[in-house]
């Protein structure tokens, strides 16, 4: 069976185009700016919309609905997405996504105190920077942005999340 090695990097090739192409269209804007990070909204593990990161994933992931946002002024959709384990462990993450490049930021962190920590210098990445990122770049695909922009509405991307579209 001498194909299955070409499908194999057929398969790769094109998972990495899909990151080229997603940088590609997005020529980023040198004037863009983004704005005021509103802080980290009120959540609700019980509302979580959970949705596939990977076959292998250790870690079911969701994101509450209502605290969904897409900024018209910069065009980032923040929200709060919750990483949790087996055991019932949770990770909790106030996060933006910039569709037009590709990017992700975490802003801050939900401590065991019941308190948000924001992160010290918040720096935008790859969506396509491997495991670290993968939740985001899941969320984006599945939801959170057409292509390189973000979603028409916040119903949009619950409708997405809730398999409506």
């Amino acid at each position: 069976m001498k194909s299955k090695p070409f499908f194999v990097i057929l398969g790769a090739v094109l998972i990495g185009l899909t990151g080229a192409v997603w940088a590609q269209r997005a020529v980023d804007n040198p004037d863009w700016k983004e704005v005021d990070v509103p802080p980290p909204p009120a959540f609700d593990s019980n509302k979580l919309i959970a949705f596939d990161v990977s076959p292998n994933a250790s870690l079911v992931y969701g994101v509450d609905p209502a605290s969904i946002r897409i900024s018209n002024s910069d065009s980032v959709v923040r929200y709060v997405m919750v990483a949790t384990s087996a055991s019932g462990a949770k990770n909790v993450m106030y996060e933006g996504i910039r569709c037009a490049t590709g990017e992700f930021k975490t802003y801050a962190r939900y401590s065991s105190n019941g308190r948000w920590r924001m992160v010290a210098n918040a720096e935008w990445r790859s969506l396509f920077d491997g495991a670290s990122s993968r939740h985001a770049l899941q969320f984006a695909k599945a939801a959170a942005c057409d292509n390189a922009a973000p979603a028409s509405s916040v119903q949009a991307i619950v409708s997405r999340l809730n398999g409506q579209n």
